[in-house]
């Protein structure tokens, strides 16, 4: 094959679904020894051209090019043979297998009709190294975090040793080490003559690990060209038509009442955590993956087992012991992989809408459809939820998802709502609904906690940041001494700064 041949490319293709359009014309070359990125808002057909170059949908004109050669029926096996993995947002690993077994997860090496597990360990082994997964081998899925899950995803995917790596928002939940690691192997992977295409909101990644980009808007290529000289803003007028001004709502200060106050609080690796905030506050939650913010979270929220000191929390003087008990006392918590906890993702976007409502709803054995139709109407309203409200809610695109996890709270009027990665995965667009709306129920008096592993998003929005390192908090930085560098700095255990 010439060097600059494609590896696999898209010419004219066109997709659609139930009559509508998602693609419509799309070209698209990966090339060998280029990183290149794929941008455009939720929605645009990114997920769908993804699925084309990778034999999960055929498309309905148009054709897939593989070293030159058109290809009839593409299908997952031929592009699998063809050297084509992909390495989706939402993981594909089975919860009850090792880190072994999900890596080596339908490519396992074979001696006379048998697993060959010297060969096994051998290769997982070489690509353990390579990511940094540090784990033992034998440790079941189940057990690792969201961020570590992701780089067993990523070994996976190596294990079959591919031409074309496609990744899509590799690291919407690693940690800035796990993301520093897998930024040095994607230029790697490049430098071996690997073609990678790379897909992100993380328009600072993108510009530092790619050389090429192809811009989706509406199922169109609004753009095909290299990436020498561009910006962050012009990537953004590229994906969406105008400049990134006015992505976060403006601060003001809040004189709220103090709803929560902790002392020595503890939650699974969280430890002697002491944490106020008052109604009307957006507090961020920060750190390094892994610190033991989501275990605060979900103590708080009564999905582990806490205790405390002393404890105020939404007029009690004691830790909610269950999920029930916490959502009486009118605490949300939205966590961070909608597909697995928070969305039913077969029902309809209306029935996900109205679940926490149900027993307000309720009328005698049954409940009220006129009422559930006018709070689904309105909720879909406020946050521009699109799709018709029958449909069920995997259909959905991701930002659209993140929508509904979110939208379905608010009708209860939560006095304290707990937010782990609101905005993961999701376009520039959907972020500024997302965070105008978090502002908004701040102003209504609202108490937001915002776990965050987009750091602007911390010093953009919050009136005060306790960063967590080590189960502790290592730093509580008040408005106006939040930066990136503050946030970075109290995370590895720099000099800590208190808030006034």
């Amino acid at each position: 094959m010439p060097l600059n041949e494609a590896t696999v490319e898209a010419r004219g293709v066109h997709r659609g679904f139930f009559g509508n359009p998602v693609l419509k014309g799309v070209d698209i070359a990966l090339r060998p020894g280029r990183v290149h990125a794929l941008l455009g808002e939720n929605g645009a057909g990114k997920s769908t051209l993804i699925n084309l170059l990778s034999g999960a949908l055929l498309p309905h004109a148009g054709e897939v090019i593989v070293d030159g050669g058109s290809v009839s029926r593409f299908s997952p096996e031929a592009a699998r043979r063809a050297g084509i993995a992909v390495v989706q947002q939402e993981l594909s690993l089975v919860s009850e297998l090792s880190i072994a077994e999900n890596i080596g997860l339908g490519a396992y090496p074979r001696r006379f009709g048998l697993v060959d597990y010297g060969a096994l360990a051998e290769g997982v082994e070489q690509v353990c190294r390579l990511v940094g997964i540090q784990e033992n081998r034998g440790t079941p899925i189940s057990a690792l975090p969201l961020g570590r899950r992701q780089m067993v995803e990523i070994a996976k995917a190596l294990f079959r040793r591919p031409r074309v790596l496609i990744l899509d928002e590799p690291t919407s939940s690693l940690s800035a080490h796990e993301a520093g690691v897998l930024a040095d192997l994607v230029l790697r992977l490049r430098d071996e003559g690997l073609a990678v295409l790379y897909i992100s909101h993380r328009l600072n990644e993108v510009l530092a690990l790619c050389s090429h980009v192809t811009v989706l808007k509406d199922g169109v290529v609004t753009a095909d060209r290299s990436l020498a000289g561009v910006s962050p803003d012009e990537l953004v007028r590229l994906m969406v038509g105008r400049d990134a001004e006015h992505l976060f709502p403006s601060w003001s200060p809040v004189a709220g009442k103090e709803i929560v106050r902790l002392e020595g609080f503890c939650a699974g690796s969280a430890r002697d955590v002491s944490f106020h905030a008052r109604r009307g506050e957006v507090v961020g939650v920060g750190g390094l993956v892994g610190q033991g913010q989501e275990d605060f979270l979900q103590g708080l929220y009564g999905a582990v087992a806490a205790r405390a000191e002393a404890v105020s929390i939404a007029g009690s003087a004691s830790l909610p012991k269950s999920v029930e008990a916490a959502n009486a006392l009118g605490i949300a918590y939205v966590p961070a992989d909608r597909k697995r906890e928070s969305l039913v993702l077969t029902h309809s976007i209306a029935i996900n809408l109205a679940l926490p409502s149900i027993g307000r709803l309720a009328r005698g054995w049954s409940r009220s459809r006129h009422a559930e139709a006018e709070l689904v109407s309105d909720l879909s309203a406020r946050l521009a939820i699109k799709g018709d409200p029958a449909r069920p809610v995997q259909a959905l695109s991701g930002g659209n998802q993140q929508k509904v996890a979110l939208a379905k709270w608010l009708p209860l009027k939560p006095a304290i709502l707990l937010l782990n990665d609101p905005t993961r995965g999701v376009d520039l667009d959907t972020k500024r609904e997302i965070y105008r709306m978090l502002r908004a129920l701040a102003a209504d008096g609202t108490l937001v906690v915002l776990m965050s592993s987009d750091t602007p998003e911390l010093v953009h929005l919050c009136d005060r940041v306790y960063v967590f390192r080590e189960g502790r908090v290592s730093g509580v930085l008040a408005h106006g001494t939040i930066s990136e560098e503050a946030i970075v700095g109290a995370a590895l255990g720099l000099p800590e700064r208190k808030a006034a």
